[in-house]
């Protein structure tokens, strides 16, 4: 596959317009305000992980309208006082899967999270946690269009509340440093990360990898590739709700929760993404106000950096948490 976006030099300096609700704000403190009426109820289960390294514990959390959220938090074994820690989401279809699966940040001396996503868990990896009550109006299959229709029935509401209070349960807990937070992900992950980085300011350090859930507008003219398509496919068939589907997807799109977040920010991106373009990041990126950095593979798609990037996160987490 050729480069199918915008020369590079565009793409570097690609900053569109946003389309921002007037109650954009109100919409995301009201959703909080409503959630945390709900106790958050953080449980940790030890459990033995046949590791001698690391130990993991099983966690139960409240999420939107308080509904249970499972997830996983590891700690290196051998730690003393209280340590930064790493909140992590997953990608579009995946589940929390085992702990065994998340050692990378724990082996580096860290606190690490990873929170289960709603619903998910059957595509690629497994998933433990059910999404109680949605499915609200028609819908394409997978979970893009799931009450697409109304902002507060959208499925990706649920989903980014219950990765706030992720980050709340993450930092109740004593081993955790609450001044040293950070988000990331990949895909999804990252789409989710943006949105809690700017829902949630405690947050200082923000790694967001090939981030889905950004610029839908133009990822949805420009690329083929699922899960967009889900959203073309609804508005292919329900050609009389196109203009109430972008005003729902611009409560939910990175570049609004961009503009918002004052994190240091480390994002990486492939030049050859069909699944979320290389210029959808750009623009998440370019609306970025605060520090930020970018890492950029020239001839890969979906995958980015992968390991490559791990690194990068890992020697960039390190210059900010000596």
């Amino acid at each position: 596959m050729a480069y199918f976006d915008m020369p590079f030099d565009q793409l570097v300096a690609y900053k569109p317009a946003r389309n921002e609700p007037p109650d954009f704000d109100s919409f995301w403190q009201k959703t909080l305000v409503e959630t945390r009426s709900h106790p958050l109820n953080p449980q940790f289960i030890p459990i033995e992980n046949e590791l001698i390294t690391v130990d993991s514990f099983d966690v139960t959390f409240n999420g939107f309208d308080g509904q249970p959220i499972k997830g996983w938090f590891s700690l290196p074994a051998n730690r003393q006082g209280q340590l930064p820690c790493i909140i992590e989401y997953i990608g579009y279809g995946g589940g929390r899967g085992f702990p065994i699966d998340w050692l990378v940040w724990p082996s580096a001396g860290y606190a690490h999270f990873v929170m289960d996503s709603r619903g998910q868990g059957s595509s690629w990896r497994k998933g433990d946690t059910p999404d109680i009550g949605g499915g609200a109006g028609p819908a394409v299959p997978g979970f893009m269009t799931q009450g697409i229709l109304n902002p507060e029935t959208y499925y990706f509401r649920r989903l980014f509340i219950d990765a706030v209070r992720a980050v709340e349960t993450a930092s109740s807990h004593p081993a955790v440093d609450p001044t040293r937070l950070a988000v990331t992900g990949g895909s999804q992950g990252g789409g989710i990360a943006l949105a809690v980085a700017s829902l949630v300011p405690e947050i200082s350090v923000l790694m967001s990898d090939v981030p889905f859930l950004c610029h839908y507008s133009r990822a949805m003219e420009i690329t083929d590739a699922y899960p967009y398509q889900e959203i073309v496919a609804f508005c292919k068939t329900h050609r009389d709700k196109v203009d109430t589907v972008m005003n729902t997807l611009a409560y939910f799109d990175g570049l609004n929760f961009a503009a918002r977040i004052k994190a240091r920010a480390l994002l990486s991106v492939g030049l050859l993404d069909d699944v979320c373009p290389p210029s959808t990041v750009f623009a998440a990126y370019n609306h970025l106000p605060g520090e930020k950095d970018i890492r950029i593979y020239r001839f890969n798609r979906h995958e980015g950096g992968e390991n490559f990037q791990t690194i990068e996160k890992l020697k960039y987490i390190r210059s900010l948490w000596r």
